[in-house]
């Protein structure tokens, strides 16, 4: 069955009425927009037991696991008998939503990545997913295909549902979950030393943390990521976060038990008190997942620093009718809307009918003091027949139209087929390009430039009603490549939007 055609159609709704802030700020200090995609929840979900729901052989079938009970953890699905992972590559509240109604919850409480509910356990059989709404099943989503990914253990995406009305706890059990548990910064209450332990060298190690000068102590692995790891190096004094493990490489639990759980950081705070934690003063740690596992990294001095070029966009958007005879292509990358693909299912004569796309072009310059790299090996590139050229990173950039209530109305996403060195300030030699398997990357003072006129370098519109919205292009939208900040990685724009022409201005730098 060819997935990329089953395929739901529907408008997403579920409207709040308020100025949105597009920040996607997870501490409960966002607006609309984050608050639709999943990250205002001030709590996050809990600790480890396995269940089975659904359908215990068939094609598609998925399950929970990792969690505390049936109706959270890290998704599972089935695919020719054999159990595997779903990464969290573009997973928000749509598709876990769709995962709760498929096993029989009134619906999603919250989405979790990063692992949350401890790695994976099995191989990823799906990748950059994408679901309307309207789906019943997670299979009639678009994927990448079955086993194609480009993921690490730690990238394991979770779900907590919201449970049956008839459930029952049993009384004698009186269960504290882990989204109920509230999340403080400690410097309001405590201070917090931390230190690196177990490494080879200063800049690497578990990360160990002290509460008032007590018990050293170990972090929490679940859902330890680039940001919490960069204000730990930020915090020694020891540069930029390369690397942030959930592992016990360093040692885990067995050397060193922990003290603190629920980290999660913006990532440009000072230190990891000014992030939000378990009330560890109160002796609550609650962890789960790989019981081994906990946080580690590995720091750096230098680090690469994307900048969106927010002016380009501005001078070169506008409105293209493109017929989708010539989008074959970039339907196979899903780059159009989902009401294209069921045109294609639908219409014999599909190949006659046009898209309208909103064009720009997209250049984003290296600021910081390294190279900017693909954080997949050259030999995990995967070849792409249609377009002739190679992906060396699934989604390097996102494009999102919103309207002025938060939802997303409109998206796209452009696959970094090609990171090499389009433009260099005076005086810097190019190093990247990306003819004849060359190596792709950006150069330190160099950028990287889309144009318009490349497949993929647009958000389909055809839909759209006509109006004022909000456009926000972001490029390393998941955090996957270490970089100094991420508050300059996205273009956050006026879109006003005709039936004639379409105009970008305003805009701002912003995070992903």
């Amino acid at each position: 069955t060819n997935v990329r055609n089953r395929r739901s159609k529907g408008p997403q709704d579920g409207a709040h009425s308020c100025v949105p802030d597009f920040t996607g700020h997870s501490h409960g200090r966002c607006g609309c927009a984050a608050q639709i995609l999943g990250g205002c929840s001030t709590g996050a979900p809990a600790i480890g037991a396995q269940v089975h729901k659904g359908p215990d052989k068939e094609e598609g079938a998925i399950r929970l696991v990792g969690g505390d009970n049936e109706y959270e953890g890290n998704i599972e699905v089935l695919h020719n008998g054999k159990w595997g992972a779903v990464c969290d590559d573009e997973w928000d509240s749509t598709e876990a939503d769709i995962v709760c109604r498929q096993l029989g919850f009134p619906g999603m409480r919250r989405y979790t990545r990063s692992g949350f509910f401890g790695p994976a356990r099995r191989r990823f059989w799906m990748d950059n997913l994408f679901c309307e709404g309207h789906e019943q099943e997670l299979v009639d989503c678009h994927f990448e295909g079955w086993g194609e990914n480009d993921c690490e253990p730690g990238e394991a995406a979770g779900v907590v549902c919201y449970p049956p009305e008839n459930a029952l706890i049993p009384m004698a059990t009186p269960i504290i979950r882990d989204e109920d548990l509230p999340k403080y910064p400690i410097h309001s209450r405590s201070r917090l030393y931390v230190r690196l332990r177990g490494g080879r060298s200063r800049i690497e190690g578990r990360v160990e943390v002290s509460l008032d000068g007590g018990r050293w102590g170990s972090v929490c692995a679940d859902g330890w990521s680039l940001l919490e790891a960069n204000v730990v190096c930020r915090q020694l004094g020891l540069g930029y976060a390369s690397e942030a493990f959930q592992t016990d490489f360093f040692g885990g639990f067995n050397v060193s038990r922990p003290v603190l759980s629920g980290s999660e950081c913006y990532g440009n705070e000072t230190e990891l008190a000014d992030c939000l934690h378990h009330d560890a003063s109160q002796g609550i740690i609650s962890c789960h997942g790989n019981r081994q596992h906990v946080a580690a990294v590995i720091c750096d001095y230098i680090a690469p620093d994307l900048v969106v070029d927010y002016l380009e966009i501005e001078q070169t958007a506008h409105l293209e009718d493109r017929p989708m005879l010539l989008m074959q292509c970039a339907m196979e990358e899903n780059c159009v809307a989902n009401e294209a693909y069921q045109i294609q299912r639908d219409d014999p004569h599909w190949r006659y009918r046009s898209r309208r796309l909103l064009k720009f072009t997209a250049a984003a310059i290296n600021a910081g003091n390294a190279d900017f790299r693909p954080f997949k090996e050259k030999s995990q590139w995967e070849w792409h027949m249609c377009h002739m050229h190679f992906h060396s990173m699934e989604v390097f950039a996102t494009f999102d139209i919103f309207n002025l209530r938060g939802i997303k109305v409109a998206q796209g996403h452009k696959a970094s087929f090609c990171l090499e060195d389009s433009n260099c300030l005076p005086g810097v030699a190019k190093k990247y390009n990306c003819a004849n398997y060359g190596d792709q990357g950006i150069s330190i003072n160099c950028s990287d430039v889309y144009l318009y006129n490349l497949d993929c370098q647009w958000v389909d519109v055809t839909d759209l009603i006509p109006g004022t919205y909000v456009l926000k292009i972001a490029i390393n939208p998941e955090f996957k490549v270490a970089e100094m900040n991420y508050d300059n990685n996205a273009a956050i724009c006026d879109l006003i939007y005709t039936a004639n022409f379409a105009r970008v201005q305003n805009c701002q730098l912003g995070r992903p």
